[in-house]
């Protein structure tokens, strides 16, 4: 596996001209530390090494990762792709020198799109890149990418890790990935299995996951002036704002698989950018419409909070932001008990949010939140 921008960076060269003293310069000088991305390579070596599948082929080092797919296990297999980031959630990372959970908001991002087809994540790489080099820190942030990984059940099998000074400050970074996987044709989930009568069942949010933050931003710091260490009583348990919005991206691969496996599931969303009607609409075939009924749920405080403070209209809310729901089932209507059942075992709050009727495409909200209480 590729881990370092360091591996091409060639030999120092020296500059003289004349009788005047040569100037030595070497990559170091010049804002890259190929040590210390070695050794940050070899902090990560044990978080990747639990991530490790049957199927993966070789170790840490190589140009590429491999992965060998089970062709005896699919009849008509589909591999599905998918690439994500965090964004500007860390932005607050970085401002509390927290980087141990934000690579399980990647691996959410990534591997919650991909399972939304039906497909089984089965290798992730990633990407980080930042203005300097500290070990600690990019063993920080893999460590979250490979709990990630195991919570998905998927392998980290390569990656990149990139010095990039005088673009970035020396404390910035930014982390994406790219995760396949696979699923047998006749299985595919999408808008084409979807019916009239058809239910949404809406899975609980752990909080804003990793979308809309740059709204968060501007509404807590900007406009309402709230630092970080705030304790607010809403959170419960004396939580701050700044432990609540480092909350990381419940990864719902798993359930939603199971889920697929018992019951019979028509179609999945997942709820990020683009909010819950944005992101519904991609499950709903043309000539019908999903009905759903805000007063089957509340959503999570932080929603409220970031709204007060920042003076955020309710359509702006929920064009932005989950509202307290991260994935959408959609399934039929004899299923409905069962869905629930199984996502109540796998400890997933879960509810019905509406119906498939005839329509026009679109996603309907109607009906008011219910309040905490």
């Amino acid at each position: 596996m590729d881990r370092s921008e360091h591996a091409s960076a060639g030999r120092d060269h020296s500059v003289s001209s004349g009788t005047t003293t040569p100037r030595t310069i070497s990559y170091q000088s010049a804002g890259v530390d190929i040590d210390a991305g070695d050794r940050a390579v070899e902090a990560l070596k044990p978080s990747i090494k639990k991530t490790v599948r049957p199927e993966v082929v070789g170790g840490i080092g190589g140009f590429a990762g491999l992965f060998a797919l089970d062709t005896e296990k699919y009849k008509k297999p589909l591999l599905a792709s998918s690439t994500d980031g965090v964004g500007t959630k860390l932005v607050i990372a970085q401002k509390l020198d927290i980087h141990d959970t934000v690579g399980i908001d990647l691996v959410a991002m990534v591997v919650d799109d991909l399972v939304v087809c039906g497909a089984e994540p089965l290798f992730l790489l990633d990407y980080i890149a930042t203005g300097q080099v500290v070990p600690e820190k990019i063993a920080d942030i893999g460590a979250g990418i490979a709990d990630g990984c195991r919570y998905a059940g998927c392998a980290l099998i390569g990656g990149e890790i990139a010095e990039h000074p005088g673009v970035m400050k020396p404390d910035d970074y930014d982390i994406s990935a790219t995760g396949v996987g696979v699923v047998e044709a006749d299985q595919l989930l999408g808008p084409e299995r979807v019916k009239p009568g058809d239910v949404a069942i809406a899975m609980r949010a752990s909080g804003v996951h990793s979308n809309g933050f740059s709204l968060v931003r501007e509404a807590l710091f900007n406009v309402g002036k709230v630092d970080l260490s705030t304790v607010v009583p809403e959170f419960g348990n004396q939580r701050t704002l700044g432990e609540e919005l480092m909350t990381p991206t419940h990864i719902y691969a798993k359930d939603c698989l199971e889920l697929a496996k018992e019951c019979d599931v028509h179609a999945f969303a997942h709820i990020t950018g683009g909010g819950l009607a944005g992101n519904l609409v991609r499950s709903v075939p043309e000539g019908l419409q999903i009905e759903v009924d805000r007063g089957t749920w509340t959503p999570n405080p932080v929603f409220d909070f970031v709204q007060r403070t920042g003076g955020i209209g309710a359509e702006e809310m929920e064009r932005t932001f989950n509202m307290g729901v991260g994935m959408v089932a959609i399934v039929a209507p004899d299923q409905v008990d069962r869905s629930l059942a199984v996502l109540t075992a796998r400890h997933v709050e879960a509810w019905t949010i509406g119906e498939v009727t005839e329509g026009d495409g679109r996603v309907k909200l109607s009906g008011d939140y219910l309040t905490a209480g």
